[in-house]
């Protein structure tokens, strides 16, 4: 699971055991450095529009939380699912904090085509 964590993400890795075989990994980044790579896979795999898309569904007041399928973050790409059913390990749960969310999914995905225009 870390490896699957930190082929997206950047940051503190910390694990914490939570049952008999079951353990929390969570990645605690400061700032966009965190999401460095994440920006890049969605570019490489072109899916910035299609992530742009599923970003905004998530949205709420001053943070996105989205689910990604922990098997493809595992080789290194990314693909939103829901957060039971879609992912048979498991889904990663993502949750950015941010003032400005909209902003945030402007820089992960690259920004409006308007903006891109100009």
């Amino acid at each position: 699971m870390t490896t699957a964590i930190t082929n997206l993400f950047s940051g503190t890795v910390s694990k914490t055991s939570t049952g008999e075989d079951e353990f929390l990994v969570r990645v605690d980044g400061n700032g966009p450095a965190s999401l460095e790579k994440f920006r890049l896979i969605l570019s490489r795999d072109s899916i910035r529009a299609a992530a742009r898309g599923v970003l905004f569904r998530h949205m709420e007041e001053g943070r996105i939380v989205v689910y990604l399928n922990k098997q493809v973050a595992f080789a290194g790409h990314v693909s939103f699912c829901e957060p039971v059913g879609e992912s048979p390990l498991g889904p990663i749960r993502l949750e950015i904090e941010s003032e400005d969310p909209t902003g945030v999914i402007d820089w992960l995905t690259g920004g409006t085509p308007e903006r891109r225009a100009r």
